[in-house]
């Protein structure tokens, strides 16, 4: 029953003109036609989600997918299932105009039968934090607000070349990121992580494990002994402050001893969305709390004065 439901759906929806207009490369080399400017947009991802209500474009999302909290207002949404396990006959029926996924969180199949509905589906693959905000860029473009958008991603870059100036003479501790409490988790050089953990002054120290997520025994990390440890809280219910002061215990770590244990927001550096300059100044300021972030804020700010003035 449920394949000949999406059968109908396709060949319904299906049914109309082939689209025309402007056409647009996506990340698996697509060429994605869209005929008019995008005014029911379903993003496929969390972090899609953001970056759209980011762009002021709130009011033109149709449907979101699960755990797409960002913004509060997205709860408000039709919701299309899980972005690994989307519901497809949900999101037809919601007759969207764009809809936008990722390289490697969407099934292609859904993509396939998307464009079988005749519904541009465009895909994103952003693989670190300068391809986050040309990802603003391109769906700015893709929503016609490419103006706004430019500016917006400008201000990202901003912020990005302000922290990397304030750190680009300081000296590189070494930082143990840990992304699961049990087992205790951590990211090589391969991934996302990576990139927020160099931006932000830091050393990784799992960077050349064979493994992206590799499982780090308490034994590796005495052995290593970490400047900094980082922990990438999903619960703010006491369980991750918990571990923190676990890992307080552990004196012949370097980071325990010296009291250099943090929690930092996983939002913000697991989503590849504009909240990711929050997760990289975090973090820097707990590499680096010698630096004075107070005063760099204060002259970005006076900067995007200056140049709004002139």
């Amino acid at each position: 029953m449920k394949y000949f439901i999406i059968l109908f759906l396709l060949i319904v929806c299906g049914s109309t003109a082939p689209l025309y207009g402007r056409g647009f490369k996506d990340a698996v080399d697509r060429e994605v036609i869209i005929e008019h400017t995008p005014v029911r947009i379903i993003p496929l991802a969390p972090s899609l989600t953001e970056i759209l209500y980011y762009l002021g474009l709130g009011e033109r999302v149709a449907g979101v997918t699960n755990f797409s909290y960002y913004p509060p207002e997205a709860l408000e949404k039709p919701q299309v299932g899980g972005y690994h396990d989307l519901n497809i006959e949900r999101i037809i029926t919601l007759n969207p105009d764009l809809v936008i996924g990722t390289k490697d969180g969407n099934n292609p199949g859904i993509v396939d039968m998307l464009e079988q509905a005749k519904i541009p589906t465009y895909i994103v693959d952003p693989r670190n934090v300068v391809e986050v905000i040309e990802t603003v860029r391109i769906i700015g473009s893709l929503c016609g607000v490419e103006e706004k958008a430019n500016q917006l991603a400008k201000g990202l870059t901003e912020r990005l070349d302000r922290i990397r100036e304030a750190l680009k003479q300081k000296e590189k501790p070494l930082v143990f990121l840990q992304i699961n409490l049990h087992p205790i988790m951590s990211v090589n050089k391969n991934t996302f992580h990576q990139d927020i953990i160099s931006i932000a002054g830091g050393i990784n120290m799992t960077a050349d494990s064979a493994i992206n997520y590799p499982r780090i025994s308490i034994e590796e990390l005495i052995r290593r002994k970490p400047d900094v440890l980082i922990i990438s809280s999903m619960d703010r219910g006491g369980e991750f402050e918990k571990a923190r002061q676990e890992w307080l215990k552990w004196t012949s770590i370097p980071a325990a001893k010296n009291g250099r244990v943090y929690l930092i927001d996983s939002d913000l550096i697991d989503r590849p969305s504009p909240r990711i300059l929050d997760g990289i100044e975090a973090m820097a300021r707990m590499i680096h709390p010698e630096v004075d972030w107070e005063m760099i804020n204060k002259q970005l700010i006076q900067n995007s004065r200056l140049k709004i003035q002139n």
